[in-house]
């Protein structure tokens, strides 16, 4: 809502969307347009005070943290649009901190002063305790809930009224209201006190008790933003078109321009050099690929420019693929829709189509001039599900579409599994799966049937045992004879199979004793419980039995896949499931649900330790009982906790 009214009053677009009509500019794709949900990230770019301003609009959902991460790393500035009702939400959480990781300086704007139960102030509390930031207030709402006019500039020290009939584009400024001239002196001593703590020359006046002129306060203000140190707070109601343009003030004022953060520094590729690269438009090119996208068949990626310029038809050099690109077209983007242009330069965020090679994450630069800059970290997926095409005929199709969905969204993995012959796709939670299922229906119009992966079992023996088997037929008119005694012995987990040569006889050859390893590595592939593959098993070969004329490799072959699967019933076999080691992350205040949900789903808990306000907990945990868990461990921890998984051994079921 707040970026449509941005690119309103910026005179970008002409008519306001709005999100719960499924109409936002933004939110462009079917499936956004249906939930009133953000899922990809879009750009845009707009112009306020002759200055340029690039947006990415991004989810807040916790299965997109993708979007989010990649938008973060080619950003200068972020505002964190917070509900005045819900306050700090446990995804903002987990955003804030992937901006704190990545030092992108931040603007808080608090939303939905209107509704009932807004409440200016617990949010500004919740920014400091949750967040850990240091919060500068520079307005105050006047009036809230229904009564909500406008709010009071505390740098200025005047109210600011919208006119409703203007749809919000007009405004006017007045003294502050005497009922709220004292809080709104409190709170701007208390701004101008924090700006001293940060800044010398506020404090010398401060102290010394002299008029500080706004341009002063301002500069400060920036300063203490751009160097991490501050986080400005505004206050609005989107929806009622109220707050916008001190939004779109504050941006150009605090947020950095390219200019303003240091150069980006990287590695030249082949050396251990370090490299840096200012944002000017003359020096040598370099940029991050930082979004891939499909559209209508062709290959979109989205590029960040750090230095250099590039023009349309320029050959460009992909260091860490090691290949030269040729660009066929730059294009501005605006959501889905696009115009050419021929140039782009140091600071811009644009589309390049015909980069046939370069994915997400990979940098871009001149090839005499290479650099290597830092690489995108993405998460591993969480939640796993099976898919099959209703029509046979679609297989390859899916495949096709399953690849491209990949390359768009690193955090999207889909795999053929050796063992069961499934399709499994793999992503960030329920709700991701669901769109991945359904974009496949619509834009590549393959109809699909999904269902749980199936879990992959092993088979071991319980007990040693030991075991003598003879063939003897007569194959098409010749008679085959071969014997052999083999003793099997359980292994610890996790050991692997072996096979161990303990025959004395001395005619047994090198070739019969081939043909007996592998009678023996075949049949250990398929188990006499369920048909699971056999693991954990030392076979010894104590003896054989050879007949001078009609004994032959393939006979023993034979043989010993005969003596090992019937020694195995005589074994005691028994059914391993895998076990995989979770790393969970969760405030301590959920700790014990965590716990007493994992007891339940047969875990066990290995260690405890803290880390800041959270903790982590590692368990290990069978698959089998790990379906659906992301989802209920947002359920237990009101969204706030994370696990990542990874197979560890198998183990008794």
């Amino acid at each position: 809502t707040i970026t449509e009214r941005i690119l309103y009053y910026t005179g970008r677009v002409h008519k306001m969307g709005e999100v719960h009509d499924g109409e936002a500019t933004m939110d462009w794709m079917p499936d956004e347009k249906e939930r009133g949900i953000t899922i990809t990230s879009a750009v845009t770019s707009c112009a306020w005070r002759n200055h340029t301003i690039n947006i990415i609009d991004t989810p807040g959902h916790v299965d997109f943290t993708i979007e989010v991460e990649r938008s973060l790393r080619v950003l200068d500035g972020a505002i964190g649009v917070f509900c005045g009702v819900g306050g700090v939400e446990p995804q903002s959480e987990t955003v804030w901190h992937q901006a704190d990781r990545y030092k992108v300086p931040k603007i808080a704007f608090i939303n939905k002063m209107d509704r009932i139960g807004a409440d200016f102030f617990r949010a500004v509390q919740m920014i400091k305790d949750r967040l850990g930031a240091t919060p500068l207030l520079l307005q105050l709402p006047w009036g809230s809930e229904d009564s909500f006019r406008g709010v009071i500039d505390l740098l200025k020290m005047t109210a600011i009224e919208w006119q409703d009939e203007t749809l919000g584009a007009a405004f006017t400024e007045q003294p502050v209201p005497d009922d709220l001239l004292e809080e709104a002196a409190k709170y701007r001593d208390m701004l101008v006190e924090t700006l001293a703590d940060k800044d010398d020359a506020i404090m010398h006046a401060y102290l010394a008790e002299e008029e500080i002129p706004l341009s002063e306060l301002k500069r400060a203000v920036r300063a203490a933003t751009v160097n991490l140190h501050g986080v400005p707070i505004l206050c609005g109601a989107a929806l009622r078109n109220k707050g916008i343009q001190p939004l779109l003030d504050a941006i150009t004022d605090y947020l950095p321009a390219p200019t303003d953060i240091p150069p980006v520094v990287g590695m030249v590729p082949g050396t251990s050099d370090i490299d840096s690269r200012s944002a000017t438009s003359k020096g040598p090119f370099s940029a991050l690929a930082f979004k891939v996208q499909m559209d209508q068949g062709r290959k979109l990626t989205y590029i960040r420019i750090y230095s250099g310029t590039i023009k349309a038809g320029d050959t460009i050099f992909n260091p860490g693929r090691k290949v030269k690109e040729k660009l066929a077209r730059l294009l501005k983007m605006h959501a889905n829709k696009r115009e050419r242009i021929e140039e782009a330069s140091a600071g811009d965020i644009v589309a390049v189509m015909g980069l046939k090679v370069s994915t997400t994450g990979d940098t871009l630069c001149s090839e005499d001039h290479p650099i290597l800059l830092e690489p995108m970290s993405f998460n591993t997926p969480v939640i796993s599900m099976a898919v099959e095409p209703k029509g046979v005929q679609d297989q390859d199709k899916l495949l096709d579409a399953l690849a491209k969905l990949s390359d768009e969204d690193p955090t999207f993995k889909y795999r053929i599994d050796d063992e069961t012959g499934q399709t499994v796709i793999s992503g960030m939670g329920e709700l991701h799966l669901e769109i991945v299922v359904n974009r496949l229906r619509r834009e590549f119009f393959v109809d699909t049937n999904q269902g749980k992966p199936q879990v992959v079992y092993r088979e071991t023996l319980s007990k040693r045992v030991e075991h003598e088997e003879i063939f003897q037929r007569e194959l098409a008119g010749q008679q085959h004879f071969a014997g052999v005694n083999i003793e099997l012995i359980p292994l610890p987990r996790g050991t692997g199979n072996r096979i161990v040569d303990r025959c004395q006889n001395p005619n047994l050859t090198e070739e019969f004793m081939n043909a007996i390893r592998e009678g023996l590595e075949e049949a250990s592939t398929t188990g006499v419980l369920m048909g699971y593959p056999v693991i954990d098993v030392e076979s010894a070969i104590l003896d054989v039995k050879i007949h001078e004329l009609h004994s032959d490799a393939m006979a023993f072959r034979i043989v010993a896949s005969m003596a090992f699967r019937n020694a195995c019933l005589l074994a005691d076999p028994i059914l391993l499931e895998p076990i995989m080691k979770a790393e969970i992350l969760i405030p301590e205040e959920f700790l014990g649900e965590v716990i007493g949900d994992l007891n339940a789903r047969g875990g066990k808990i290995e260690q405890i330790t803290h880390k800041g306000p959270v903790q982590v907990l590692t368990a290990s945990v069978p698959l089998s009982k790990m379906f659906g868990y992301s989802t209920a461990l947002r359920s237990v921890s009101q969204g706030r906790g994370t696990f990542t998984m990874q197979f560890s051994h198998y183990d008794k079921t």
